[in-house]
């Protein structure tokens, strides 16, 4: 069953339009490529608009823990978004019990 996975980012003030390029093209460019990979969504919070959430879809969890994480393309990954990061992202995984529509 597919995986998602849930990082919840926060970041500095005023920095929305280039952190929302740089986790575009880090999803495009890096994320993308990587095995397993099925979709990424990226959220702005409308109460807290320095607040982000990614979901990504995943065949497996090892494919994001130990393919992507452990592998060459998270270091690219963190080049591109993580000088963004006020604190260090939240990522939770969920398996999916029930859908709807």
């Amino acid at each position: 069953t597919m995986i998602l996975e849930h990082a919840d980012f926060t970041i500095p003030v005023g920095k929305n339009a280039e952190f929302e390029e740089a986790i575009g093209r880090g999803i495009a460019t890096v994320v993308s490529q990587a095995k397993g990979f099925r979709d990424a969504r990226v959220h702005r919070g409308i109460e807290s608009p320095e607040r982000y959430v990614l979901t990504i879809h995943w065949d497996t969890l090892e494919n994001h823990t130990v393919d992507f994480r452990g592998g060459p393309l998270f270091p690219a990954w963190r080049a591109i978004v993580g000088q963004y990061f006020a604190r260090p992202p939240v990522v939770e995984h969920f398996d999916q019990v029930i859908a709807h529509g």
